[in-house]
């Protein structure tokens, strides 16, 4: 990495950084800094490890800290016992699910959930999830919605969509269940389009089994799950610190960096992953290779993790609306300037196909949906002369 560029940190807050001091520092020999604490709002300290899920990695580094106020390590043991038995049940729930699909003959990949957990911290306990997400053929998606609706989920209609373009704006489904209190998201992309990203069969060429004990289950091999959490976490605006740290866990293990290279540049992403390193290397420390180097010494890669720390400055929450209008123009800015030349193309094309805002602007029968193509500037033009018409 460029060793000239330092990322301005200047306008985080003590509680932020007092997290980033600790996770940066191995469980067993963690050291609390004495100064940073006597301005610490511990309140906040405890939002902010709540916002940014990082509370279960957190605990083993300040559990036998005399620094750190008794009420505080009270409130993390108590979301960490429960985050437990919340990965404890997902994973049983994440057997079902595989097996269930298995069954018909639905190949399927597990992308986050209990499987990261174990994959990149070896214990189920130290990473959150709140639900399962898995990855299937699109041919097979009527299919795993019958099996998971007669299982007793619920779908979550959501997505409105208008002439099928739900295939390419977007890349998930969520069915919940209302007795067991489980969502499992249905993938059939990896990121919204449009896009280029790897098809499934070529991910389930490079697919490993889970390495959690009992599991069946499988999962992306190394560099596809980096394209993937690289793209999420940038996607995200890396809001949350727990995405970094994956990031940070996953640099440790064995990676292809050829492959990986080869899989960034096809999907025109590299300048995305090397934000996702200058931040994991200038926030986490994290160790880097010269491949790694190599990413994230671009002043495009490093422009781009400047820009995220808008996202840690304010402890902003793109998940709950609605989202404030200067965060939600920010982040729509934003999400542009990750675009590749190829991608801002694709995303222009786009906007010619007609959006379910049409549908509802002017309803017309199914079959006459075809009249939304010629039709979408004049209703385009009508929504903006009526917004702006409203007091």
């Amino acid at each position: 990495m460029n060793q000239t560029f330092k990322l301005n940190q200047s306008s985080l807050s003590n509680e932020v950084l007092l997290l980033l001091d600790l996770i940066t520092q191995d469980p067993e020999t963690a050291q609390i800094n004495k100064e940073l604490v006597k301005k610490i709002d511990w309140n906040l300290f405890i939002t902010q490890a709540f916002h940014h899920r990082i509370y279960p990695a957190l605990l083993p580094r300040i559990s036998q800290s005399n620094e750190i106020p008794e009420h505080v390590k009270s409130v993390l043991t108590s979301e960490f016992k429960r985050n437990t038995l919340t990965m404890l049940y997902l994973s049983a729930e994440m057997e079902k699910v595989h097996q269930l699909f298995s069954k018909e003959s639905i190949p399927t990949l597990c992308l986050k959930g209990p499987v990261l957990a174990h994959k990149l911290y070896g214990d189920l306990s130290l990473r959150t999830s709140n639900d399962l997400d898995i990855l299937i053929p699109m041919k097979d998606i009527e299919k795993a919605e019958a099996l998971l609706v007669k299982e007793g989920y619920q779908k979550d209609d959501y997505i409105h969509s208008v002439l099928n373009d739900w295939r390419w704006r977007h890349h998930h489904m969520t069915y919940s269940h209302p007795v067991k209190k489980t969502k499992v998201e249905v993938h059939w992309r990896l990121s919204p389009g449009p896009g280029k990203e790897p098809g499934f069969n070529e991910l389930w060429s490079r697919r490993v089994k889970s390495a959690l004990p009992h599991s069946s289950v499988y999962m992306l091999g190394n560099e596809d799950l980096f394209l993937f959490l690289a793209s999420h976490g940038a996607r995200h605006g890396w809001s949350r610190l727990r995405w970094l740290m994956d990031i940070k866990q996953l640099m440790k293990q064995e990676m292809d960096w050829q492959l990986l290279s080869t899989l960034l540049k096809k999907n025109y992403i590299e300048h995305i992953a090397g934000q996702s390193i200058v931040l994991a290397q200038q926030l986490l420390q994290a160790e880097c290779t010269s491949a790694a180097e190599c990413l994230a010494s671009t002043q495009r890669s490093q422009k781009l993790a400047q820009d995220a720390m808008f996202y840690l400055e304010s402890m902003i929450n793109l998940h709950t609306d609605p989202v404030p209008e200067d965060v939600s123009t920010y982040h729509q800015k934003h999400l542009f300037t990750l675009m590749s030349p190829h991608q801002k193309s694709l995303y222009f094309l786009s906007t010619l196909h007609p959006y379910a805002e049409d549908a509802k602007t002017l309803p017309l029968p199914q079959q006459l949906h075809f009249l939304y193509f010629p039709l979408r500037p004049l209703l385009v033009m009508w929504r903006k002369r009526s917004k702006h018409a409203m007091p």
